[in-house]
């Protein structure tokens, strides 16, 4: 089984943040997680953009994480991957990124504030910040571990992943996810964006607090959920996001 469609639609994934200008280099890498067959596709580690086409995409096994064939070596965070899929079973792809707003805010070990309704329609609430890794945790299983920080900081506040879909790394960078291809990069992108805004809206009102609850609820549940109003439905294209 080579899994043509499911490298093809994780090729474009990480072609889509590369012209999104959330990755620089080769820093950051896209997954998609096929449950049914109990694999992942994943870029391969250290591949420039520029020559990446679906036959490099690496096919990994969700059960044991080793790779499924070929020559190419899984993205170093792939572990990283594996753990979140494992724990968040709605996740569908995930998006890793170093943008230049969002990991300033996990270089600084700060979340990205809820400040207004942009966020607050993709986001329920701040853009969390992990803990910081330990000495231990990082010298021993660095990658998985640093899955393990993410799943911990959503149990410890009791935060659902499907109405948080990211997180910053404490002195890393960003992680988005969404129950497709689509979403999960555009996710990412939205986390930057937000990232962005809190930056200057702070310098423009340092005093600035976070949006009420009752406004942030309004507009996230209004495009999420079973009372979900916004958008066409069915009627038009609007489509469930699948892989």
């Amino acid at each position: 089984m080579n899994y043509r469609k499911l490298r093809e639609n994780v090729c474009r994934m990480n072609l889509e943040i590369v012209e999104a200008g959330l990755v620089l280099l080769t820093w950051g890498n896209a997954s998609a997680v096929d449950r049914e067959n109990g694999v992942l596709a994943i870029k391969p580690s250290g591949i420039d953009y520029r020559q990446l086409a679906p036959e490099h995409i690496v096919i990994v096994s969700l059960a044991n994480g080793q790779p499924m064939g070929g020559d190419l070596r899984p993205s170093s965070d792939t572990p990283t991957h594996l753990e979140l899929y494992r724990s968040f079973l709605e996740v569908a792809a995930i998006v890793h990124t170093h943008s230049q707003s969002a990991t300033a805010f996990a270089q600084a070990g700060l979340p990205v504030p809820c400040f207004g309704t942009t966020q607050a329609d993709h986001f329920c609430g701040d853009i969390p910040v992990t803990r910081p890794l330990t000495r231990k945790e990082v010298e021993q299983e660095y990658e998985a571990n640093t899955g393990r920080v993410i799943v911990e900081c959503f149990q410890t506040r009791n935060l659902d992943p499907s109405h948080v879909p990211g997180v910053l790394v404490n002195q890393h960078g960003p992680f988005a996810w969404g129950n497709g291809c689509r979403s999960a990069v555009e996710n990412a992108m939205v986390l930057e964006a937000c990232a962005q805004m809190a930056l200057s809206s702070k310098r423009l009102n340092p005093a600035l607090g976070s949006i009420p609850e009752f406004l942030l609820h309004k507009h996230f549940f209004r495009k999420h959920g079973a009372g979900a109003y916004y958008g066409q439905g069915n009627h038009v294209s609007s489509q469930p996001d699948g892989i």
